[in-house]
């Protein structure tokens, strides 16, 4: 392992705030963050319609390829670089496309997932849960969804109620309990932002010091 890279797990349910805590460190830290989305590694599904795809349950462990996600996290930290996949919510795929990702000071992994795999988690020098009450979650993912993703309100609110709220007490929720910190409100907690922002700064000054 590379002793100069500092991985932060982020995780907790669907619109918990996970995505205003990471832009408030990327906004602080810049080019020495890169972000590692459990989302973008959703199974490539070739083999079903469009239809189909739409059915599947997107919020249970086995709809992600976590084991590549740890195997590049694990390339990432030994300070090689990957090409990450990249995940169309549009059409419920994986695109063809990738990204290139290098090693920086420190690498953010977030999802609502990440904590649940023990592989995954145990890559992760500090673990951050977000925590956030149920109905303020539900209006972000639906103004996430319907306004970035394409999605229609029925859609958005009919696969809450079927996968997104049962898998988030059957998983999210108990992966809580591997967390380091737990963070009411994510990015909006300055307490715990100015705490986090306090770890990470002394990591990359330590970082540049060797």
């Amino acid at each position: 392992m590379n002793n100069n890279i500092l991985v932060l797990g982020i995780a907790g349910g669907t619109g918990s705030g996970k995505t205003t805590l990471m832009k408030n460190i990327i906004d602080k830290f810049g080019n020495a963050v890169t972000v590692l989305s459990h989302d973008n590694y959703y199974k490539r599904r070739d083999e079903l319609t469009y239809e189909q795809r739409c059915l599947i349950n997107y919020d249970e462990p086995d709809a992600l390829e976590t084991d590549l996600m740890a195997a590049h996290l694990d390339r990432l930290r030994r300070g090689e670089a990957i090409d990450c996949p990249i995940y169309d919510f549009t059409q419920h795929n994986r695109s063809n496309e990738t990204v290139r990702i290098e090693p920086t000071p420190v690498i953010i992994v977030e999802g609502i997932l990440i904590f649940e795999n023990k592989p995954l988690r145990d890559l992760m020098d500090i673990k951050i849960f977000v925590d956030t009450d149920a109905d303020v979650r539900l209006c972000r993912r639906i103004t996430r969804d319907v306004n970035k993703r394409g999605r229609t309100l029925e859609s958005v609110l009919t696969q809450y109620q079927t996968t997104v709220k049962p898998m988030h007490e059957k998983y999210v929720e108990p992966s809580k309990k591997h967390a380091d910190l737990v963070v009411p409100e994510g990015g909006k907690n300055l307490v715990a932002l100015d705490m986090i922002m306090g770890r990470i700064e002394r990591h990359i000054r330590e970082a540049e010091a060797v």
